[in-house]
């Protein structure tokens, strides 16, 4: 059984590794991002999206970051359980490349996001994101023809694997 001393210090590494891994996603240092896991695996819930492995998240990374460059995210609280790290945040940014077949609308948006960040042990082993997409995607759209709406909404329904920026 852990000791209070155990607990505390298993609490304030995990902590220490999500709040690095954010702090690396804004400066959009991938590579020591991919480092704060071993294996890294990524599931986005609102589009079912799941990317496994360096490569893979590596190109949602790259890919998400060509529609939003400025992406970033500010933490409202952090909770902690059993085997993870709760994540409450504020996703921001400006539309400024193709998603899912959406020219960049050049619109920014600001999207309440819940990120669980699951660990075995010390050890960081999946972040978990749920978002909201439609309050997204209302922001993206805002101000565009009808005709480009129908467009993003066709592509945000078409498929698992275009990405959606959901990151931390």
């Amino acid at each position: 059984m852990a000791t209070p001393q155990t607990s505390a210090d298993l609490r304030a590494l995990r902590e220490r590794t999500v709040r690095d891994h954010f702090a690396d996603e804004i400066r959009q240092d991938f590579d020591a991002v991919l480092s704060t896991f071993p294996h890294p695996h990524y599931e986005l819930i609102a589009s079912g999206s799941v990317f496994d492995g360096n490569a893979d998240v590596r190109k949602y990374y790259t890919e998400s970051r060509q529609a939003f460059p400025d992406q970033r995210s500010e933490i409202i609280q952090l909770r902690h359980t059993d085997d993870a790290v709760i994540v409450e945040f504020w996703l921001l940014g400006t539309h400024r490349g193709t998603l899912n077949g959406l020219p960049p609308t050049g619109n920014t948006f600001r999207c309440r996001m819940i990120a669980l960040f699951l660990f075995d042990g010390g050890t960081l082993v999946c972040e978990r994101v749920y978002l909201d997409s439609l309050t997204m995607m209302q922001q993206l759209l805002a101000g565009l023809p009808m005709d480009k709406k129908l467009q993003a909404l066709s592509g945000m329904l078409a498929g698992k694997e275009a990405p959606m920026p959901a990151t931390a």
